[in-house]
Order: C-alpha cells, then sequence, then structure tokens
C-alpha cells in the first residue's frame, strides 16, 4: 500500500496565505470584485505563484470556505446517545451563529437551494459522512437517506444565507435538526 507524499510545508503555508488574504478582500468588498492582482498583493506572493496553487479567484474562494463545511459537518454529527427530536446540538446553533462574518461569500458561492460550488462541497462531504453513518448502523437505505440529509442540509442553510427563511441561527438550527431527525426516523 503506498501512502500520498506529505505535503510541502511551503505550500501549505502559500495556500494558507491566499485563503487568509481572499477572506481578508472579501470582507471588504464582493468576490465579484476582488482581482487576482489585489488577492496577491494582499498575500505577498507573486501572480504565477497564485497559479501553481489555484486555477481561479473561485477555487481558492471554495478552499477558503472549505472550514464551513467540515464544521457544518461536526455540528450536524456533534450529538451523542438519543438526539432530542426538538432542540438542536448546541455545535449546530453554534455553527449557523458563525457565518455571520462571511455570509456574503457564503451567499456567492451557495445559491439557494444549496447549489454552487460550495454547495456541491457540502453536499457531497455530508453525503459520505451521512452515508458512512448509515451503513455502519446497518441501514437498507443508506444511500437515500444519505442523499436526502445532504439535500436538506445544503438547501435550508442556503435559503436562510439568502433571506429566504427566517429566523436567527438558533431557530433554524432547531427547525433544520427537526427535518432531519424526521428523515432518519422515517424509514
Amino acid at each position: 500500500m503506498t501512502r500520498p507524499a506529505p505535503e510541502d510545508p511551503r505550500a501549505a503555508r502559500t495556500r494558507a496565505r491566499l485563503r487568509e488574504a481572499l477572506l481578508a478582500e472579501c470582507a471588504e468588498r464582493p468576490l465579484a470584485e476582488v482581482g487576482v492582482a489585489a488577492l496577491v498583493r494582499r498575500a505577498r506572493v507573486g501572480r504565477a505563484t497564485f497559479y501553481v496553487h489555484y486555477a481561479d479567484l473561485e477555487a481558492v474562494a471554495v478552499d477558503a470556505c472549505a472550514d464551513v463545511v467540515r464544521e457544518a459537518v461536526e455540528a450536524l454529527h456533534s450529538w451523542t446517545g438519543r438526539p432530542d427530536p426538538v432542540h438542536a446540538p448546541p455545535a449546530l446553533a453554534a455553527f449557523f451563529a458563525s457565518l455571520a462574518p462571511h455570509a456574503g461569500l457564503y451567499r456567492e458561492l451557495l445559491t439557494p437551494g444549496g447549489g454552487g460550488p460550495l454547495g456541491r462541497v457540502l453536499h457531497r462531504d455530508l453525503r459520505a459522512y451521512s452515508l458512512r453513518e448509515r451503513e455502519r448502523a446497518g441501514a437498507a437505505d443508506a444511500p437515500l437517506v444519505a442523499s436526502a440529509v445532504a439535500a436538506t442540509f445544503a438547501g435550508v442553510l442556503a435559503d436562510w444565507l439568502h433571506g429566504l427563511l427566517d429566523g436567527d441561527a438558533a431557530q433554524i438550527a432547531d427547525e433544520v435538526w427537526q427535518l432531519l431527525v424526521a428523515l432518519h426516523a422515517s424509514r
């Protein structure tokens, strides 16, 4: 069995600088108004270096926002024992509350209904995690429920960020939690 080569620490640092610079730029203006020149200037790297690591600004934006995907997956699976069918785990409400600083960027990458480049990453990762959990539990409907969970969460998250759903972070966390618990219980 071969292992992947360890990541070059210099490349990891460069990508981290580019991600941080992109988040800082997007705190000042929409992604559509950010240019590669401004990004590389802020990150203190050359334009060619940018293209060694990323194909375009959307790619670095999705990479910069990938942590939100991991946080969402962890928040959804942060409960132990029997889940409360009404109230979301505190980590899920905290996740929704944590989105405010970069909500504009998330809206650009996560379209209503859960699509867009960030929506695709969220759906893929959440479906994979849910599928593993359902298969581990021996559920015959694992693929169906995993797809429904991923689509439901990505869609609700996106619609809430776009102002299509009312409620604060705690309310939307409880509401999406109730939907997800019902999906798991329905089969």
